[in-house]
């Protein structure tokens, strides 16, 4: 079992940043595998960033050189720094937690909501 705490978030105005955190407990391995998801209004859930425990990262194109993801593996934390946001990055983000060694799992956040808007 996973547990996963998201913060972060709001309103914030295009070209401005904001910071994403999540924190998860629980069974979570050196093959753990953390990132962010992200959903806007009739769209599916998509890919935005995923960093595993040896800080190996992947980025969709859409957020590559404006979004940075990082890992604290003695906290079991991830943070996504959003800089130079754009209204199409509102969305409702999600934080992942998954292994696929082993030990199989997948867990989500509960969400938490991104608004971009002037």
């Amino acid at each position: 079992q996973v547990q996963i705490v998201e913060s972060g978030g709001g309103l914030v105005q295009p070209g401005e940043s904001l910071q994403l955190y999540c924190v998860a407990s629980g069974r979570i391995f050196s093959t753990t595998i953390m990132g962010w998801y992200r959903q806007a209004p009739g769209n599916q859930r998509e890919l935005v960033a995923t960093i595993t425990s040896d800080g190996d990262t992947n980025y969709a194109d859409s957020v590559k050189d404006r979004f940075t993801i990082s890992r604290n593996n003695y906290k079991n934390s991830i943070t996504l720094q959003m800089n130079s946001l754009k209204p199409e990055d509102t969305a409702v983000y999600y934080c992942n937690v998954r292994n696929e060694v082993q030990v199989p799992y997948n867990y989500w956040g509960q969400g938490t909501q991104v608004t971009v808007s002037s």
